[in-house]
């Protein structure tokens, strides 16, 4: 695998998830004998990622000393954020801690799966054509752990707009590949929804889809229903 920088984005509050977050950060609730984030870490080191970023907020104390305990040895770098920046803000952030100007970024809500990995380290290897952002996608057949009857966007010749009523519903997969310079003109504190908006106004949001299952862990009821 090509050198890749890699964000798994830790720093929220995992308010979907209630009860189950208020003494643990949504990255460390237990799934099969792992944790969110051990899993997120062990896919992407067994593919080939040669350095991980991590983002913190929320317990962030208990995250740093997870990974102290459970993954010393392993190309990690803790990045906390005193006050946190949102998804945006927090990817822009990384930019300061490395000199690639890609960044792949991954939501710690996705339980990933060995039949995500060939697709996966494909998306990661090709990620040298992004200009701007491109963004992996699911089938809705395909995307498990989420009840919705609205998708997250529309796909058509790898370009991407806003998902209307009469789309199939498409669902965003949780893994996509960011350039630096969308982030020239931004605020220190934003969503990466902002990011994916201006982006679409300007038919310069790609994106491709996933044929594996993905395993997304949205809120309370995805998590108990496992």
């Amino acid at each position: 695998m090509r050198k890749a920088t890699i964000l798994i984005l830790c720093a929220g509050f995992g308010n979907r998830m209630l009860d189950l977050t208020i003494n643990t950060p949504k990255p460390l609730l237990k799934i099969k004998n792992t944790t969110l984030l051990g899993n997120a870490i062990n896919f992407f080191t067994d593919i080939g990622v040669k350095e991980i970023f991590i983002n913190t907020h929320y317990l962030q104390n208990k995250i740093e000393k997870y990974i102290i305990k459970n993954f010393k040895d392993y190309p990690l770098n803790l990045i906390y954020e005193p006050s946190i920046l949102g998804t945006g803000g927090g990817v822009k952030n990384i930019f300061n801690y490395t000199t690639d100007n890609k960044i792949c970024v991954i939501n710690s809500d996705i339980f990933w799966l060995e039949e995500n990995k060939k697709e996966i380290a494909k998306f990661i290897n090709e990620s040298q054509d992004v200009s701007h952002c491109k963004i992996l996608l699911s089938k809705k057949e395909n995307f498990y752990g989420l009840k919705k009857t609205n998708g997250d966007f529309n796909c058509r010749n790898g370009i991407i707009s806003k998902w209307t009523y009469d789309n199939d519903i498409i669902f965003y997969s949780g893994i996509q590949v960011l350039s630096n310079n969308i982030f020239h003109k931004t605020k220190k504190i934003f969503s990466i929804n902002d990011i994916w908006n201006n982006l679409i106004l300007d038919n310069k949001l790609k994106g491709e889809f996933i044929s594996s299952k993905i395993l997304h862990i949205g809120d309370k009821n995805s998590f108990l229903e496992l």
